[in-house]
């Protein structure tokens, strides 16, 4: 009953005018015609709860039905998180100030709620910091977020207004990254995003990634970076990086660093986090965490309770054409 709910609102939603444009996209690209294309996408859609774009970005259209039926579609993460996450408490996830006095201990930096200090306060902990990153509480994809730098501006007062005007409710101190994942590349805070699932009181990891930024201040794949699989054991990324786009990088662009083979500093340290963070809300078991690894070890950047499967399974990844859901239900059956 739940799966038609989440299908007929997902009709209900749809924007049918840009599922028939990536429909053309798809058919030019697969060299299939545009009827078959739309015909297969609603197939997909019915037995494998895959949107249009997961078709398109999964590629699945070249995939058997065994192949297809191995990946982590929206409707199928959408059903994970409804099992595993209670609604109740995803505002102290999606809410930026709320997270980080939660996961404070985590966070290994100083930070400041501008809604909740006057404005004196926050002029003084500028004036200290000079340079910060200031966020919109609710910000997502990367998006809302904003380096500041006190040599730009008059003073600390025309900072405090232009974070005003702008919904910049949270300041955070700027968090400075492992010379390693600096050398590959050095504009952005390059992140870890470790998904797991608390089970049995354990942090089991059904997802690990590294987003990587390519110019810009911030590294999410919906903002123009990339993002490489990292082998969850070993800590070392085997394949090469993809972009939104479908572009593939063995190297970056901008820096050269070789992305395969890259091995993520302080690894082990890393999964101790996700698993002793796991266990601090365990109403909310299936989580994103985004990690920074500083040369004093990880820490968070933010976690989501609502984590996205874009990343997981794309075609630079896949070679072999098996999505993750069994790791997944690997983790269903313990």
């Amino acid at each position: 009953m739940s799966k038609i709910k989440y299908l007929f609102k997902r009709i209900m939603a749809m924007d049918y005018k840009r599922m028939i444009s990536v429909a053309k996209q798809v058919a030019q690209k697969a060299n299939k015609s545009y009827l078959y294309i739309i015909f297969d996408m609603i197939i997909c859609g019915i037995k494998y709860g895959a949107g249009y774009l997961d078709y398109s970005l999964f590629e699945m259209y070249n995939l058997n039905p065994e192949q297809r039926q191995t990946y982590l579609t929206r409707g199928k993460n959408n059903a994970f998180i409804v099992k595993y996450n209670s609604k109740e408490h995803f505002e102290d996830f999606d809410n930026k100030v709320k997270f980080n006095n939660i996961f404070s201990k985590y966070l290994k930096r100083d930070f400041l709620s501008i809604k909740d200090e006057d404005k004196q306060t926050v002029i003084n902990w500028i004036n200290d910091k000079k340079v910060f990153v200031a966020k919109d509480i609710l910000g997502t994809c990367g998006k809302g977020v904003k380096k500041i730098e006190l040599s730009e501006f008059k003073n600390a007062e025309e900072i405090y207004q232009y974070l005003q005007d702008n919904n910049f409710m949270l300041i955070e101190e700027l968090v400075y990254q492992h010379q390693d994942l600096n050398n590959l590349h050095p504009h952005s805070i390059n992140t870890i995003r470790l998904v797991t699932i608390l089970k049995n009181n354990k942090a089991h990891i059904v997802g690990a990634f590294l987003r990587i930024g390519n110019g810009a201040f911030v590294d999410n794949i919906n903002s123009g970076g990339m993002a490489a699989p990292i082998d969850e054991y070993t800590g070392i990324i085997e394949y090469p990086a993809q972009d939104k786009d479908g572009k593939i990088y063995s190297r970056h662009p901008l820096t050269g660093v070789s992305i395969v083979g890259f091995k993520i500093p302080m690894w082990e340290e890393c999964i101790k986090l996700v698993n002793d963070a796991a266990k601090v809300i365990p109403s909310v078991r299936y989580v994103g965490w985004d990690i920074s690894i500083t040369p004093n070890g990880p820490v968070f950047i933010e976690a989501n309770p609502f984590p996205g499967h874009d990343i997981y399974q794309l075609p630079a990844h896949t070679p072999d054409k098996i999505g993750v859901l069994p790791k997944f239900e690997a983790v269903e059956k313990e």
